[in-house]
């Protein structure tokens, strides 16, 4: 069984959740902001750049917050920390409450009439650019006092973001986690992006099962279209050779074109995208879509801002 925190451990986790209306609610979470950080972040100096302060307080922060629970909450192995049982329960809370105190500050302010006017939009690093710019130049032009903070990082850490609270909300691909609610944005089927001297290159649609013996060239394993690809493959009953994986598009097509191998895009992507040296080719699976979509924190409060970019995404896209 995980050690008890003690009662005087639990007194100090309750205390530090207290949401009190004075100027010490940005001391009370420093310790909470640098724990979870360093969690998340996987070490010290890593925390240390995502809080913007320097490692040793970062140390600090973390041993203040032990001396108030009472237990060690990470095992320290050299370079290494690892949660332990109370660690695991600390920073369970740690996240909800770091959320909660987000969602309280922006309530508190729309009802002072603090309009901040910032909208915390995340998204993945691929595949963002022909979705997304069309309604932020959108946003833009309604929203002109609207200051908009992209954040690029692949699903996982966008689903660790909209949890902590560090951003509104995200465009994420289908499906998505139950404890996010979601708005539907894109659907897309994928296309094969083939050197025009392959084989299969001038055929009008194309199995995935017929590329089994064609080198794959993928986005990096972070990124949710590699796991659409190779979950694909599977169902197909094969794994492909993998020949490069890069985080860039124009890369992928640029490898394709050298003859590497077989690219996979969207097709309203790759339709952005025009080189001689390749042919796009409709797979025809049935099953094989990247589906996007606007996600947030259930029960989460949603600004002025982030609201205004929801009922848009709805106006320009309510039938994905």
């Amino acid at each position: 069984m995980p050690p008890s925190l003690g009662e005087g451990g639990i007194r100090a986790v309750r205390d530090c959740s207290l949401l009190q209306y004075d100027t010490g609610l940005a001391m009370e979470f420093r310790p909470l902001r640098s724990f979870v950080e360093v969690v998340r972040q996987g070490g010290f100096s890593q925390a240390a750049k995502a809080v913007l302060t320097s490692q040793s307080a970062v140390s600090k922060a973390v041993k203040q917050l032990e001396a108030e629970v009472g237990v060690p909450l990470l095992d320290r192995m050299g370079h290494r920390s690892v949660l332990t049982p109370a660690g695991e329960v600390v920073y369970r809370r740690a996240v909800k409450l770091l959320a909660d105190r987000a969602d309280l500050l922006a309530e508190l302010d729309e009802i002072r009439g603090l309009r901040r006017g910032v909208l915390r939009l995340g998204l993945l690093p691929a595949c963002s650019s022909v979705p997304f710019t069309p309604l932020l130049a959108l946003y833009r032009q309604r929203f002109p006092e609207i200051e908009v903070r992209l954040v690029e990082r692949d699903s996982a850490q966008l689903e660790d973001d909209l949890r902590t609270g560090d951003i509104d909300i995200a465009g994420s691909l289908l499906p998505i986690s139950p404890e996010f609610d979601f708005e539907p944005l894109c659907r897309e089927p994928l296309v094969a992006v083939l050197p025009s001297g392959h084989p299969l290159a001038t055929q009008a649609e194309i199995r995935l099962a017929d590329l089994r013996d064609t080198p794959f060239i993928m986005l990096e394993s972070g990124l949710a279209l590699h796991r659409i690809v190779l979950d694909a493959s599977r169902r197909a009953g094969f794994l492909p050779a993998i020949a490069a994986r890069s985080s860039q598009i124009d890369f992928t097509m640029e490898l394709a074109a050298a003859g590497l191998g077989v690219a996979f895009l969207p097709r309203m992507i790759a339709a952005q995208r025009h080189d001689a040296a390749v042919c796009q080719v409709r797979l025809a699976e049935p099953d094989l879509e990247w589906s996007m979509a606007m996600a947030w924190r259930r029960g989460a409060y949603l600004s002025d801002a982030a609201s205004a970019w929801l009922a848009l995404v709805r106006e320009r896209h309510g039938e994905a």
